[in-house]
């Protein structure tokens, strides 16, 4: 049957406050997961995080800047606890441990943007749930792109599981001035149940019906 889970995946614009994080909760969506680019909070804003994630009793997972503004994992259940953080891999090196967790019976994999180029060596054989990818800014080109969803269908195929990643909306790498939002679910046949290509709407992948469905929100006035 596969694991049956809700994911909410948003896109938001890079920011200084959790106002994205706030509007998704505001609709308070029926999802068991909230999945969030890399480097979306400072340090600072962890424990804001963690309440918000326990008000709405979902998981929280994105990637956070530390005090040096140095790319940082994370996951919060449902009860606000931090449940994996660990730095980001460098390029070129073995992928950083922990990049899996268990929590209440489901088990979560994580590599942090870039770290998909190094997940096929580095996950390890244990089975996991889902493997989570929050990505920094989009694309630098259309090629990175081809090669970014290719790299994750590969992962979600080795590993025979769901491999979803999500991006900024804005922003470009080292400010190159190109940037392709992206947003992406492929399941363990490697099978794409979405990808999103300059289209920076939320959205909820339900892994059990392989269905997906644009968040609506209200509008304001």
């Amino acid at each position: 049957m596969g694991y049956k889970v809700k994911v909410l995946i948003a896109q938001p614009k890079r920011e200084s406050t959790l106002e994205s994080l706030k509007k998704v909760i505001s609709i308070r969506p029926n999802v068991d997961i909230i999945l969030f680019p890399e480097g979306y909070f400072s340090s600072d804003k962890i424990e804001s995080v963690s309440q918000l994630a326990k008000d709405l009793n979902v998981y929280i997972v994105c990637g956070y800047k530390d005090q040096e503004s140095k790319d940082r994992a994370i996951i919060i259940n449902p009860f606000g606890k931090v449940i994996l953080e660990r730095a980001k891999t460098p390029e070129g090196e073995s992928l950083y441990v922990p990049s899996k967790v268990e929590d209440g019976g489901r088990k979560f994999g994580f590599v942090l943007c870039r770290e998909i180029f190094q997940g096929i060596n580095g996950m390890g054989q244990e089975q996991v749930d889902i493997i989570f990818n929050p990505i920094g800014v989009g694309m630098f080109s259309e090629e990175q792109f081809t090669q970014w969803t290719g790299e994750a269908r590969k992962l979600a195929v080795e590993q025979q599981t769901i491999v979803v990643g999500v991006s900024h909306a804005d922003g470009s790498y080292r400010d190159c001035g190109f940037s392709i939002p992206i947003a992406y679910c492929f399941d363990k046949n490697g099978k794409d149940l979405l990808i999103l290509k300059n289209d920076t709407r939320s959205i909820i992948i339900d892994t059990e019906s392989h269905s997906a469905e644009f968040v609506k929100y209200a509008p304001v006035f």
